[in-house]
């Protein structure tokens, strides 16, 4: 019998996901008849290995906006550098909307210090230690958002120094 080769569909299903809902919200539509119910669910899907996306649903009941959602995440998902001990290689910031979020790297044995849907983005990533401020709006989307594109810009010290054309020893002097 001849061995079938894993596609990128299968990988994703055999790591284990976690997911958590940052926010479930009640949201309306006016219609002809009235007004149309429906749930908004928002969605961190990760694997605590590097790899997080955030998503959205919406639905007429809840654990549908939630299933909704979680397929939109894994949609999403991008994959996020770590260091040996479980931080980020350098300083970065994220804008979405009107939230902007800075995350640092911590020594190791700091923990995640970050509040709200920034704490969940980084716990589902993986990351250990890190340093986070979520400046601007409060809106928890945004916020979500903001640090997946602070995530998306870390590069590691490989990509820099093949972007520059030296070794990876040249950055050091």
């Amino acid at each position: 019998m001849a061995k079938r080769r894993k596609t990128s569909r299968e990988k994703k299903e055999d790591t284990n996901w976690q997911e958590r809902v940052i926010q479930i919200r009640r949201v309306s539509k006016v219609v002809k008849g009235g007004k149309k119910l429906s749930f908004r669910a928002i969605v961190v899907v990760g694997n605590e290995t590097g790899q997080v996306g955030v998503g959205v649903g919406k639905a007429g009941d809840v654990i549908g906006a939630v299933r909704k959602g979680v397929a939109d995440g894994k949609k999403q998902l991008i994959e996020v550098p770590l260091t040996k001990s479980n931080s980020i290689t350098h300083i970065t910031n994220g804008v979405s909307g009107g939230a902007k979020v800075v995350v640092r790297p911590a020594a190791p044995g700091t923990g995640v210090i970050a509040g709200g849907a920034v704490r969940t983005v980084l716990e589902l990533a993986g990351v250990k230690n890190i340093l986070a401020k979520q400046l601007g709006s409060n809106n928890p989307l945004n916020n979500a958002r903001a640090a997946i594109n602070a995530l998306e810009t870390l590069r590691t010290f490989s990509e820099v120094a093949e972007e520059r054309g030296v070794s990876v020893e040249h950055l050091y002097t």
